[in-house]
């Protein structure tokens, strides 16, 4: 499994390609740049190994907690953290159910503390739709962007996992025939003795 300085690196390497590739198709300097720093945030933070204490984890700095049920909630590499489209859904529903709770009990509590009359329900299904019906290309867009990401860190995890179980069957292979070596010449050594 490669690193995440290593993923880090991908994830830099790729993006001079990714938007190129993004403006030469779409003409388009906000859904490029969308999509490149959607791409960014999945590599460097939202990636799939969000799953363990991992430095994509850590950049989350002091609300990094919140991601602790996810980690508990899900095995590394599993189907479910590096799938390809699933892991990624399932980030972005576990963030907004976070992110929905944490804006329901900052809105009761400013009920409480200020007697508000505000049907709170009622503004986030507005915002909701609003986002939904005005944004839905570039929520498509950061979408792409986001499973971009997480697919070029699957990818590199795929690659480096199958050299380094080739390295370590080479090097297995190279210490049973070394082995097997001395253990004639051994035995060819005592039977001259005898």
């Amino acid at each position: 499994m490669p690193s995440g300085r290593t993923h880090d690196r991908i994830t830099f390497w790729s993006l001079p390609l990714l938007v190129g590739l993004t403006y030469f198709f779409s003409d388009n300097k906000r859904l490029t740049l969308l999509i490149a720093s959607s791409y960014l945030f999945s590599g460097l933070m939202f990636g799939p190994d969000l799953d363990i204490h991992s430095i994509q984890y850590k950049r989350w700095g002091i609300i990094r907690g919140m991601w602790l049920p996810y980690r508990y909630l899900f095995k590394h590499r599993s189907l479910f953290s590096h799938g390809l489209l699933i892991g990624t859904i399932l980030r972005l529903l576990y963030l907004a159910t976070v992110l929905m709770l944490v804006a329901i009990i900052g809105v009761m509590i400013t009920q409480l503390i200020w007697t508000i009359d505000w049907s709170w329900q009622q503004s986030i299904h507005q915002i909701i739709k609003l986002v939904a019906t005005r944004y839905s290309q570039e929520m498509i867009v950061v979408g792409v962007g986001l499973e971009l990401g997480a697919i070029s860190h699957i990818i590199s995890d795929c690659i480096i996992s199958t050299i380094k179980k080739h390295r370590r069957r080479t090097l297995k292979q190279t210490k049973n025939k070394k082995n097997s070596r001395r253990r004639c010449s051994s035995s060819a050594g005592k039977s001259k003795v005898k």
